[in-house]
């Protein structure tokens, strides 16, 4: 294990111009006060599953505990690849030893919380976005936040704590990541 405690972050939010638009939300308090204490892992679900920049807008359909990631124009259904793409993501994740995550709000890949589904012409805020949704299935101890909750004092102190915490934790581990310990007792 590194002394360097790494946080997987949404490219987008570190200034790489991986946004459907070929824009980018650099988010300064992450990369220049965060990025004083941790080093980064970015990562951007849509351009590594191959779509490409740019690319047409998407969304969340249907169910909100298991949408589809469907185009706004042409009406293609990019789910499956989006999910080949997180299973394989999650396991490399794996090695990395990440302590924190944190997430690009609204993403219909990358959003953590209170994500538009859409049902018909009715959007509800109630949905999770579906990398987002596997990073909270395959890490549930992991320190998840996204970056517009990070501008509350409040969450911000408790995202920070949990994620020294969790830094701690797996030194005292070592080897074994905290979600086989959860698993072997309980």
């Amino acid at each position: 294990m590194t002394a360097t405690i790494k946080v997987g972050v949404s490219a987008c939010l570190l200034g790489q111009p991986v946004r459907y638009d070929g824009g980018h939300k650099h988010d300064r308090y992450i990369t220049e006060t965060l990025g004083a204490f941790f080093s980064f892992v970015p990562v951007c679900p849509e351009v590594e599953c191959g779509m490409t920049v740019p690319r047409e807008p998407m969304r969340l359909e249907g169910d909100p505990c298991n949408p589809r990631l469907i185009t706004n124009y042409s009406r293609s259904d990019l789910t499956e690849q989006m999910l080949d793409y997180c299973c394989a993501k999650v396991r490399r994740l794996e090695q990395e030893e990440l302590c924190g995550f944190i997430f690009k709000k609204d993403s219909p890949s990358c959003g953590l919380l209170q994500v538009k589904v859409y049902a018909g012409d009715e959007s509800a805020k109630n949905g999770s976005g579906l990398f987002a949704a596997a990073m909270q299935r395959t890490f549930p101890l992991l320190p998840m936040e996204e970056e517009g909750r990070l501008h509350d004092p409040a969450i911000r102190e408790i995202f920070l704590k949990r994620l020294f915490c969790y830094h701690r934790l797996q030194g005292f581990l070592g080897n074994t990541p905290p979600v086989e310990l959860l698993h072997n007792h309980v």
